[in-house]
């Protein structure tokens, strides 16, 4: 992932501080309480700036749309039910995702370190957002984190006639000493919704096998494409069913098998979750374990680059750099993006925070 000086025309640059606070005030607004807008909003500005700008503040006008027309719930009353130390589950109560996952990251924490390792699942939810932020929340108490989430099919499957799965995703990372975390943060799908779109407005051709027509057929039209295709094929579709089955199923909450029934409420939003806390003092030496992790690290850093390539990198290395640099400089809004939150703002009765324009 790279983050390069020159911003498309209409870019503007606002400081991370300013746009962290400017989106929590509009969330506020749109009816979270004064804490679940900070952790929403701190969630959207982490993918924000590590270049995830399709996760970040741009969500934040659907996130108002969701709490207006009560898909999400603004005053959730979530609960945690365990009948063992080391698992429980959190039932939202439909909180945005970003307010829920955040308290079972903050639960599987306190749980593994007393029993080792913990699995908080997380049942109702409504978008959980960047699910690469919540292991990372994990991996800065020096624990393993790992998350899946199953979400509303919109992805094909092998075999498959039309949707059949989600682009549940998958998230783990891994504290190290001197180097950045690993983060590995994937969805089971070839390429996102929100980059079929990009293609369709601008009309460039999609790349071959990454999105298919209603009937399943794969396609390269922008114009004819409904849906991504799985990862690797069979492999990614494998991978999403199995995340039902890790999330939704598991704490008794279907989604796949109620969205293709005959009931109605089987096509209404909601997530699932389920998140995994590993302590590595247990297992040996803590210490030794992310100095292991820095020596594996840079070792692979230390490989003979192929021809052509910018460099050697493990997962979450560049974007990571990339938020070191916004961090300083500013997080890039685009032009759409910083109008839909200026509107917003104007409605709303919020000042907006000054943004240096570019280009």
């Amino acid at each position: 992932m790279t983050d390069t000086p020159t911003l498309k025309p209409g870019t503007v640059l606002v400081p991370a501080e300013d746009l962290r606070a400017f989106a929590a005030a509009l969330l506020e607004k749109g009816g979270l309480g004064p804490e679940h807008a900070r952790t929403t909003a701190d969630v959207f500005v982490w993918a924000a700036l590590r270049g995830v700008d399709s996760h970040g503040t741009a969500r934040v006008p659907a996130y108002l749309d969701l709490l207006a027309k009560g898909v999400a719930n603004a005053k959730p009353e979530m609960t945690v039910e365990s009948s063992t130390p080391a698992v429980a589950v959190l039932d939202a109560d439909r909180a945005p995702g970003p307010v829920a996952l955040t308290a079972a990251a903050e639960e599987a924490v306190t749980r593994a370190r007393a029993a080792g390792i913990a699995a908080v699942g997380v049942r109702r939810t409504v978008h959980t957002g960047a699910i690469g932020y919540y292991v990372s929340k994990i991996a800065e108490q020096g624990l393993v984190g790992i998350a899946f989430v199953a979400g509303m099919p919109n992805m094909g499957y092998t075999g498959v006639k039309g949707t059949a799965v989600a682009t549940s995703p998958l998230a783990i990372a891994v504290p190290a000493e001197s180097h950045a975390p690993l983060l590995l943060d994937m969805a089971t799908a070839t390429i996102a919704l929100g980059k079929i779109r990009q293609a369709r407005a601008s009309g460039i051709p999609l790349p071959e096998g990454a999105a298919a027509a209603e009937d399943g057929t794969p396609t390269t039209d922008p114009e004819k494409a409904v849906m991504p295709l799985p990862l690797g094929g069979a492999k990614g579709s494998g991978m999403s069913l199995a995340f039902e089955l890790l999330t939704s199923v598991l704490v008794g909450a279907p989604i796949f098998a109620a969205f293709h029934s005959d009931d109605p409420q089987g096509r209404k939003h909601r997530q699932n979750a389920l998140l995994i806390a590993i302590d590595p003092a247990p297992f040996g030496d803590a210490h030794g374990f992310t100095a292991a992790v820095d020596a594996t690290l840079g070792t692979l850093k230390g490989l003979a680059a192929a021809d052509g390539a910018e460099g050697v990198f493990y997962p979450g290395e560049r974007s990571a750099a990339v938020g070191v640099r916004r961090a300083e400089k500013g997080v890039p809004v685009a032009s759409k993006v910083w109008r839909e939150l200026t509107e917003s703002a104007g409605k709303l009765g919020i000042t907006p925070p000054e943004a240096r324009s570019q280009g």
